[in-house]
């Protein structure tokens, strides 16, 4: 056992869980979210640069989950050894802040998704203005003001504490480690500061989302020129959207959001939320794998993407084999689409990266 101690209170804390189960799932998340996310970077990229207001959000969405991914190490560092910080105070609390500040941009951008589809699909001739690209950036730089100062506060209050710590049955033997932001009991100025994130950050883009899917579905429902296979395809991918929300983000917020309320100066209560924490944080991590699948390579145009730009890698790595140290600069390729064959240049455009819904009429 380990004893925390700080100005307020201590409690007895079992870290072990940490040195086990964060690595593990942090460096996974780490090995497919940074390629995943970079690809679908370079998707939406693509989008925005023609005037697709689409991949303004799906660009954001994909570095804000690239952004958190980066303080992963830091935290796979502080687990593996046994919750103590190894780094420079300032390192803690920006890995907090970037921490936070990506975590509620991720459901900001999510719902403005959300929103952008339901629009473009329930009032497809309305609301053109909305669905600009000028718009999107807009919206977009509006979305990282508000979570960037709402999270300020990370960086001006403390986030290190220096703790004793002694093995059960060794009293004689303490060590001083530095924990980095999360310390139980719950700090009395953090219990608000959760509350108002919990509140804003989670479950109003939750309420919204659901609402612009719900009704996107009853559009598409009634709409006699989607086929029922269609039809299901969609419903399918809008259940799996909401779910893939509900399952990475909902847990970790109601046991938040009970610890606000509860757990500060209550060592007691404390220990008994520590595991259901720390599991849920953890669970949260990997949203950052399923955003990229969900919302850039699911759509028969995100794939027709993908799979033209891992032939055009391995086409290069093909030719530069046959002809040693030349490369060549161009060559010519053909992509099939649906339609038509079309020749284009290598990498070619990429296609639109949204849900395949057809509008209502």
């Amino acid at each position: 056992m380990f004893m925390m101690d700080n100005n307020q209170s201590s409690c007895n804390i079992n870290h072990d869980l940490d040195m086990y189960m964060f690595p593990i799932i942090y460096i996974t998340v780490i090995v497919i979210s940074i390629p995943a996310n970079c690809i679908s970077l370079y998707i939406s990229y693509q989008q925005i640069k023609k005037k697709n207001e689409l991949g303004v959000y799906l660009f954001n969405l994909s570095l804000s989950d690239l952004l958190y991914t980066t303080t992963l190490p830091f935290w796979v560092d502080f687990s593996l050894n046994h919750n103590h910080w190894r780094f420079a105070d300032w390192a803690c609390k920006l890995s907090a802040f970037f921490m936070h500040t990506n975590v509620y941009s991720s459901a900001g951008f999510l719902t403005c998704i959300s929103i952008d589809r339901y629009l473009a699909v329930v009032f497809p001739l309305k609301f053109y203005q909305l669905r600009r690209r000028r718009t999107a950036v807009l919206v977009s730089l509006l979305v990282w003001t508000l979570q960037g100062a709402s999270n300020v506060v990370i960086l001006v209050k403390r986030e290190t504490f220096i703790i004793t710590s002694h093995k059960a049955g060794n009293n004689s033997n303490e060590v001083s480690d530095t924990v980095c932001y999360d310390n139980f009991p719950m700090e009395e100025w953090k219990s608000y500061f959760s509350i108002v994130n919990v509140c804003s950050g989670h479950f109003l883009p939750l309420i919204i989302m659901v609402f612009c899917y719900f009704k996107i579905y009853a559009a598409v429902k009634t709409n006699q020129a989607t086929d029922e296979v269609d039809k299901i395809k969609i419903k399918q991918l809008l259940f799996a959207i909401v779910v893939s929300f509900v399952i990475s983000f909902t847990p970790y917020h109601i046991v938040l959001l009970i610890r606000s309320i509860k757990e500060p100066n209550n060592c007691t209560f404390a220990n008994k939320m520590f595991y259901p924490y720390k599991i849920t944080l953890a669970l949260s991590s990997v949203n950052c794998i399923a955003d990229p699948f969900l919302y850039c390579f699911v759509s028969e145009a995100g794939r027709a993407d993908l799979r033209t730009l891992l032939n055009c890698f391995t086409n290069k790595i093909e030719s530069s084999s046959k002809n040693g140290s030349e490369s060549k600069n161009e060559y010519r390729m053909v992509t099939i689409s649906r339609n038509n064959i079309q020749e284009n240049e290598c990498p070619s455009p990429m296609n639109k990266p949204e849900i395949d819904m057809k509008p209502a009429h």
